[in-house]
């Protein structure tokens, strides 16, 4: 038999979608905190993502 896959996904508001994303991101900082300093590459690419991440909550989750 084979397994089936379901496509009847349920549609979450968009205050709800940013919560859930806000929780996740908060959760993972707590888990991946770096151990030293990050070098001065590496952090201005973790800031280039946090302003595109700033731009992308502006734009509703499902587009």
């Amino acid at each position: 038999m084979g397994s089936r896959i379901r496509n009847d996904f349920e549609h979450i508001d968009h205050r709800t979608c940013v919560s859930i994303c806000d929780a996740i991101g908060e959760r993972l900082q707590q888990r991946m905190r770096p151990e030293n300093e990050l070098s001065p590459r590496l952090q201005q690419l973790v800031e280039e993502l946090r302003r595109q991440d700033n731009e992308l909550a502006l734009i509703p989750c499902g587009r």
